[in-house]
């Protein structure tokens, strides 16, 4: 069996360190953050939070950042009522002092909704691929047009899934993990291979890397 963690939502930290020198007594006068026993339980609340939304899915991707005692939020929506989700229940964690929510809502587009179909069979059916996949690998060919064109956003397939796919006016963004170097390039080669992608970006992160680092 595969112990396959989400990878979706991950954490970014700022170091004053890495700041130009003008900027560094700004960091320096900046409020204290929390102590290292609460910013651990604050990063395993948010995480839990964040990937606990319901309206969270395959076609979604949510990361976040801390900077003095604010959470930033940043990722993408495909829905408008995700970012604001996201805002709820974050700020009502306890110690976060304000939320900064930077999450982008992207285009609600019928083409792109088209694409995201595409690709998910793509790649979720690939032979390979398909273990990453809540759904065994199940796709969406026996829906109708009309839902692949203009319903897989607000409809998405339910599950974890470890591969991500976000979809902006043509142009694709794979994010989360995957076990290693192969999969990243099938899953990319899948979604090249989609009529209509512009371009795609792979951000997919290593299992294999994460675990060779510890």
């Amino acid at each position: 069996m595969m112990n396959l963690k989400p990878r979706s939502i991950m954490i970014l930290a700022t170091f004053a360190l890495l700041l130009p020198s003008s900027l560094q007594a700004v960091a320096q006068d900046a409020p204290a953050t929390w102590s290292e026993t609460d910013t651990t339980r604050i990063v395993k609340e948010t995480q839990k939070a964040l990937s606990g939304l319901t309206n969270y899915g395959v076609f979604d991707d949510l990361h976040f950042a801390i900077q003095g005692k604010t959470l930033i939020l940043k990722g993408y929506a495909s829905r408008p009522t995700l970012k604001s989700s996201a805002e709820n229940v974050t700020k009502g964690i306890a110690g976060v002092e304000s939320v900064d929510n930077q999450i982008e809502v992207l285009p609600n587009s019928p083409n792109d909704d088209r694409i995201r179909a595409a690709v998910y069979n793509r790649i979720y059916t690939n032979a390979v691929l398909r273990k990453y996949n809540a759904n065994a690998g199940r796709s969406f060919r026996g829906f109708s047009v009309a839902r692949m064109a203009g319903g897989i956003t607000v409809d998405p397939p339910i599950g974890f899934h470890a591969i991500h796919i976000i979809v902006k006016n043509g142009n694709v963004i794979l994010r989360g993990a995957v076990l290693n170097e192969m999969d990243s390039s099938i899953a990319q080669i899948q979604a090249n291979a989609t009529p209509g992608v512009f371009s795609v970006e792979n951000e997919l992160g290593l299992e294999s890397a994460a675990k060779s680092a510890k």
